[in-house]
Order: structure tokens, then C-alpha cells, then sequence
């Protein structure tokens, strides 16, 4: 449909029509058949249910095009309803979460992967996915660093705009492929305390350098919608905060697309104590430019009555309609309604042997690797014992991949018992424990505590039992799924107790160990580093976890992951990040000072810094060489290091660009990523890695309120983590 027909449609539509066009209903309201046409004894009037915009939670073929073909019927102007979902990580093949995702440092597998739940959510009818997140994280409290890709702006930027790139593809008509939302704008993932849906308090100079970008960076990619986050900043619910969304986003970021709240998020300014009504609350969002209302009667009980009384414009209606209409054109829906959604085509390209090959390498490549000692990786013995809750467990996606099947999921048993039984090496297994205690709030128990311990006893039993067998444990622990993500905020970083007590009574065999974590946020590991011979992280790995975890500890590939999130030594330094202020006390690096920046008790640095991950070689890095040492406008400056294999084994390592101002209008971060490329090297031969230094990677936010370069001294540092001293200096 042409630009002129949209603006016809939208002259010949009611009031009523248009504001219908900006509400989202639960898809449970749409369940039933009776519901496209009037629920009688629904709370939602049968206007609204009749003429709905949008809908979330939906997904099947025969489904969605059973609700399209009556709403489109019974609709005056016969406009299409669109479908949304929380494709987040994987429809029915699911993708490590994003912050394993974030752990690959390759932006090439996130869009590969985002590719993959585009064209499966795609026949199954789904038009949009709320997804990526660009939320900076920083504090591993907060249950939501899972659906992050980590603590770095210029990182999570280049894989959001990775996955916006590979949900929409080049063409949103193109059925292979569905519209990308960013969210939560803005600033999400500052929350006080770590906690969900709290406050952020942050200065504009740090709003726009660390936690504006990734999100800019999405945008900049194409993304069609983009959806307010739940927190206040500075004060001010973002749903009605017009300075963010008016002037940042849509002014200064040029975002044209429809604006969407969270769920609810709307109505819960009323809570919040910023709007007495939901009334005061639906002027407060139109006038900050949210075009879509999600799951409340905020929008449909309150803006004719808003815009009749001159209270609001009727261009903002006017604009925020035809923003809606414009994304349904852009998805081809006035020309198929149903836009490709095909049971025949679902069953075709969902869980594929292609889409789980992708799955797998993804996984392969987001294991990070934190300790190997007494060549306890890759396993070479003659009997392995795999234990703990994680042994057979089929749930490795997130608490976000909600509409995939976990039986589809491949468990580190079966993929070992597989792998292993081609070679002379003999597994045993045994669960050790049940994965949670009593006294973890996740809304249900499994047991009474009595009959618990009793299971517990029982299962540790067998697993001393398998571990006495074997010559070498793999020890597979772990966080629930249920333990991340949304309103999962944690002030305790550890595992349960009776997994502790597994890894400790175990630990006591005196075998070699390997201790493979999956998480979904940074954890407090003091003392399974101390006792384990080999330490590995899974962030919730998905529908092949099973697989690329084997083909790592067997050595089929080295690992290659990076940390995209500092581990803490104690909870008590969250939030933690390395790109930090060095303060005008700094603690010296060597001997003690007592009025210092420091803690009594606890180093100032992680116990592993973003960035860090083994491999199962060894690798050295040259001197970084500079072609030149003054940058102008017009000339970037070549950095290059020569990075050499000097282990056994053909690895891939992720070699990291850093740049350090010296001094700059306000104080500047120790070092910030500006470059990261993976480089694979067989055993014993070197490659050149290079870098090109621009002028644009040293502006910032200056003094002047504007991001601009000052001229002075830099240093560049290139190494295998943040924690590189491999620096030349260059001057602006």
C-alpha cells in the first residue's frame, strides 16, 4: 500500500478505530473464537476485542490465521491484526541466551542465530519479536543480565545490531523474517540495588556515554519498534518521559518506528505516584510518544475523552496510528494478512538439521574457560563420571525462550553417552542432588523439606559411588532456569547448598575435577576455582547445549569464549565493571595504602575480568606496533600486534582493541573496548592482527555537553582481556 493510500485509510477511519489501532491485548483474549467477535462476560469491552491493534503471546499457523481471517473480516477497514512475541533467544531451536551470546564476541553468530528464530517464529506467525535488549548490565544482581549482552557499550552494540539485522533481513516483507524491537529504553539495566523495576539514578553524561549507545546502535540497524522500560530515570517513569522519548529517541537518535511499552507499564505510572489516574497516566505517554498501550485500558478507557476535552492533540493520535499502520504496510500484511504463516512451512524450517547445527557452534563458541590445571581439559581418561543436577537436566534454555519445547533439548548425558561410546573411554552418571533447596522463592517446591533430604541422601550416595569408579569427575552444576530473568534479582551470588555439598564431598576424592557452571548472571565461585583442576561457564546454552559442551570437554574444538560480565569475588562489589574511573586516590599495585580507594576486606578488581577466557593452548602477543603516533581527522593510525600458538593445539583467540585517554574535560574510564577480532591459529604458527584507530573512537561526552574529540594523549592496549597492560602511546 503507497504512502497516500495509508494516509487515506487513516482520514476515513473513527476516533474510535484509531485508538483501537494502539492497543495490545493478552493473547489469552484471543483464544477462544468467540473472543475476535465479543466476549460477554469478558471485563474488556467487545469494541476493544473487535478492534484491537495488536496482540502478543500468540504463535501456531492454524492458529493465528483462524483469529486473522475473523478479525479481518468483522474489522470497517478490514486492517490486519499483528502478531507479537518474546522470541528472545530461540522459538524452537534456542540459542544460547544473549549473554552466551554476548560471550562468543561475535556478532556474526547472534545474527545468525536471531536468523534462525526469525524464520521459525515467522511461519508460525508471529510479525514481531521483542528482541534485542540493548540494556547496559553491570550489577549481577539483577535477574536480567541474562537476556543481556553483557557490560560493555561497545560490545552489546555491535550485537544488537547484529540481531536487529538478522530478525529483519533486507526486506520485512521478505516472510523468512519478522520486526525487531529494542528495548527497554532507556537505561534498564541501571537498577538500584540490582533490584527489578527499580529506579536508576544516573547523570546525563553517563545516561548518554555508557548506557544510550548499544540501544543507538539498533536503532541505526533498522529496527522497527523499540519499547519503554519499566524503571524510572532520575525520577521520571520512561513510559511518560518525554525528554527520552521525544527528544533523545526520536529527535537526536532519528527513531521513526512505533514506540511500545512494557506490559503495563503505562497504567503503572499510577503506582509509581507520578499520575493520579490512568487517565493522567495515558496523557503523560501520548505526550511522550508511545504509540502502543501494552495490556492496559489506559489508552482505550481515556484518549477520546483526553483529545475531545483539548487536553492532548488529535495529532498525536493521528501520528501514533499511522506509525502502526506504517509497520503492518512495511510487513506486507494489507497484502497477506497472514504473511506467510504456513503449517507446512513451520514443520519445514523448525529445529532443522541446519538451525541446531548453527545452535551448536554458537554454543561451542560461548563456553568460557577459567581455570584448566593438571591437563584436566580436554578429558583424555579411561573412566569419567558426569554428576550433578545438570547431568541429565533438559532445561538449558532461559526463563525466556518460552514457546520452545525443552524435550527437544539435547542433555550433556545423551550427547556424552553418544560421543564417548565411539571411543574406549567408559561414562558413568548419576544427578548427585536435586538442583534447588527449599529456601529458594521461586513460587513452587518440589518436596517437603523431610523427604528432600532424604532424596538428596539417597542421590549423593550414588554419586560418591560413580565418583570412587572413575578417574576423572565432571561436575555439572548450575543456576534453575527459573532463577534469571525477569523479577529474579538475587543478593546471594552462589549456588544451593545442597549442590555445594555435593561439590564438596566429591571434591574429596582426590580425582581429577572439572566443574562446568551454567548460569545466566556472573557468580561468587571462590571456592570452586580453589578445588576444581578445571573450571568452565555455560550461560544457559539452549537446544544443542548438550553437544557443544561435549564437543568442548572432549576436544574436539578449543574453547574460546570471553566474559562478557566481570565475575565477582563477593557480591558485595556489585555492580562491577572494567571500564571504571581510576579516582584521585588510586590503590598503588603493589604494597598497601590506607587512604586509597579500597575495600578492607576484598580486592578492587573481579576475580575474572571481562574479556577473560582460556583456551587449550597457549598463546603470546607482541608489543603493539603504531604506523604512526599522531592521529589527524583525515589519517587513523594502524596498530598491530603479532599474536603467536605456542601450545599444542590449534585454537581461536579473541584479540581485544582498548584505548585509554590520558586526560580529557571529565574524568575518563582506565580503558574502554574499541575492537575485537577472532583469530584462529594452528599450533605453533602466528598471524598479524591489526587494528584501525579513527578519530571517532576517542569522542565522548566532554565538558561541553556534546560529544566531541579533545586533543591530547592516548594509549592503545591490545591483548586477550581488559586486564592487558600491551599498550603504545599515540597522540590527537
Amino acid at each position: 500500500m503507497k504512502k497516500t493510500d495509508l494516509k487515506a485509510l487513516l482520514d476515513e477511519m473513527t476516533m474510535e478505530e484509531k485508538i483501537l489501532q494502539l492497543v495490545q491485548l493478552p493473547g489469552a483474549t484471543f483464544e477462544e473464537d468467540a473472543a475476535v467477535t465479543g466476549l460477554s462476560d469478558s471485563q474488556i469491552p467487545e469494541n476493544v476485542l473487535r478492534l484491537a491493534g495488536s496482540t502478543l503471546g500468540i504463535f501456531g499457523a492454524e492458529k493465528v490465521k483462524k483469529i486473522q481471517k475473523a478479525y479481518v473480516e468483522n474489522h470497517p477497514h478490514h486492517i490486519p491484526l499483528l502478531f507479537m512475541l518474546d522470541v528472545i533467544h530461540g522459538h524452537k531451536t534456542v540459542m544460547p541466551c544473549p549473554l552466551g551470546l554476548g560471550a562468543t564476541f561475535d556478532p556474526e553468530v547472534a545474527r545468525k542465530g536471531a536468523e534462525v528464530q526469525a524464520k521459525e517464529a515467522s511461519a508460525d506467525g508471529v510479525h514481531v519479536t521483542f528482541s534485542p535488549m540493548g540494556d547496559l548490565v553491570r550489577d549481577a544482581r539483577w535477574g536480567r543480565v541474562v537476556e543481556s549482552t553483557g557490560e560493555d557499550k561497545f560490545l552489546n552494540g555491535k550485537m544488537v545490531a547484529a540481531m536487529v539485522k538478522g530478525y529483519q533481513g533486507d526486506d520485512l516483507t521478505d516472510t523468512d523474517h519478522v520486526a525487531s524491537c529494542v528495548k527497554h529504553f532507556a537505561a534498564y539495566g541501571g537498577a538500584e540495588a540490582g533490584r527489578d523495576y527499580n529506579n536508576v539514578e544516573l547523570s546525563e553524561h553517563t545516561l548518554r556515554e555508557q548506557y544510550l549507545p548499544a540501544y543507538k546502535e539498533g536503532i541505526d540497524a533498522g529496527a522497527r519498534l523499540v519499547m519503554t522500560s519499566f524503571n524510572t530515570l532520575n525520577g521520571i517513569p520512561s513510559s511518560g518521559n518525554k525528554w527520552l522519548m521525544r527528544y533523545i529517541l526520536r529527535k537526536e537518535m532519528g527513531f521513526d518506528g512505533v514506540l511500545i511499552s512494557d506490559w503495563a507499564a503505562i497504567a503503572e505510572m499510577k503506582n509509581w505516584g507520578i499520575a493520579e489516574s490512568l487517565r493522567e497516566a495515558a496523557k503523560l505517554a501520548m505526550e511522550a510518544g508511545v504509540d502502543i498501550d501494552m495490556c492496559t485500558e489506559s489508552y482505550y478507557a481515556n484518549l477520546e475523552d483526553l483529545i475531545n476535552s483539548g487536553e492532548i492533540d488529535k495529532s498525536l493520535l493521528d501520528e501514533a496510528v499511522m506509525r502502526v499502520l506504517e509497520l503492518k504496510n512495511d510487513l506486507g500484511l494489507f497484502e497477506d494478512p497472514y504473511r506467510g504463516a504456513s503449517e507446512e512451512k513451520a514443520k519445514k524450517v523448525t529445529l532443522t538439521a541446519e538451525n541446531r547445527a548453527i545452535a551448536r557452534d554458537a554454543v561451542r563458541k560461548s563456553l568460557v574457560l577459567l581455570k584448566n590445571e593438571r591437563e584436566a581439559l580436554p578429558l583424555k581418561v579411561k573412566r569419567i563420571a558426569f554428576i550433578g543436577p545438570y547431568v541429565d537436566e533438559k532445561e538449558l534454555r532461559s526463563s525466556w525462550a518460552i514457546s520452545c519445547d525443552s524435550k527437544t533439548t539435547v542433555t550433556i548425558q545423551e550427547a556424552a553417552t553418544k560421543f564417548f561410546e565411539k571411543t574406549e573411554c567408559k561414562v558413568k552418571f548419576a544427578k548427585g542432588c536435586e538442583m534447588l533447596d527449599n529456601n529458594t522463592d521461586l513460587g513452587f517446591n518440589t518436596f517437603t523439606q523431610e523427604n528432600l533430604e532424604a532424596e538428596n541422601k539417597k542421590l549423593m550416595a550414588k554419586a560418591l559411588e560413580v565418583a570412587d569408579w572413575a578417574d576423572e569427575v565432571v561436575l555439572c552444576l548450575g543456576e534453575h532456569f527459573a532463577q534469571t530473568g525477569e523479577s529474579t534479582s538475587k543478593v546471594n551470588l552462589t549456588l544451593s547448598d545442597a549442590q555445594r555439598k555435593l561439590f564438596h564431598e566429591v571434591s574429596k576424592k582426590s580425582k581429577k575435577l572439572v566443574t562446568l557452571i551454567i548460569c545466566g548472571r556472573p557468580l561468587v565461585l571462590d571456592e570452586y576455582i580453589e578445588k576444581s583442576d578445571a573450571l568452565m561457564i555455560s550461560f544457559r546454552p539452549g537446544t544443542e547445549g548438550g553437544n557443544g559442551i561435549i564437543d568442548i570437554l572432549s576436544g574436539e574444538y578449543s574453547p574460546s569464549g570471553k566474559l562478557p560480565m566481570s565475575f565477582p569475588y563477593s557480591v558485595g562489589q556489585e555492580p562491577i565493571h572494567y571500564d571504571r574511573y581510576i579516582t584521585g586516590r588510586p590503590k598503588p599495585a603493589e604494597g598497601t595504602s590506607i587512604f586509597t580507594t579500597r575495600y578492607l576486606d576484598c580486592p578492587n578488581e573481579p576475580r575474572f575480568c571481562f574479556g577473560y577466557g582460556l583456551t587449550y593452548s597457549k598463546f603470546e602477543i607482541s608489543n603493539v606496533k603504531l604506523d604512526k603516533d599522531i592521529l589527524t581527522d583525515d589519517a587513523g593510525i594502524t596498530a598491530t600486534v603479532n599474536v603467536k600458538n605456542t601450545g599444542r593445539v590449534d585454537a581461536t583467540q579473541v584479540v581485544q582493541l582498548y584505548i585509554r585517554d590520558m586526560a580529557g574535560s571529565r574524568v575518563r574510564p582506565i580503558k574502554e573496548l574499541k575492537g575485537f577480532e577472532r583469530v584462529e591459529v594452528k599450533a605453533g604458527d602466528s598471524v598479524d592482527v591489526s587494528f584501525k584507530i579513527t578519530e571517532d573512537m576517542l569522542r565522548f561526552f566532554t565538558i561541553k555537553n556534546a560529544f566531541e574529540t579533545e586533543h591530547g594523549k592516548f594509549t592503545a592496549y591490545i591483548g586477550f582481556d581488559s586486564d592487558t597492560e600491551n599498550g603504545a602511546e599515540f597522540s590527537y
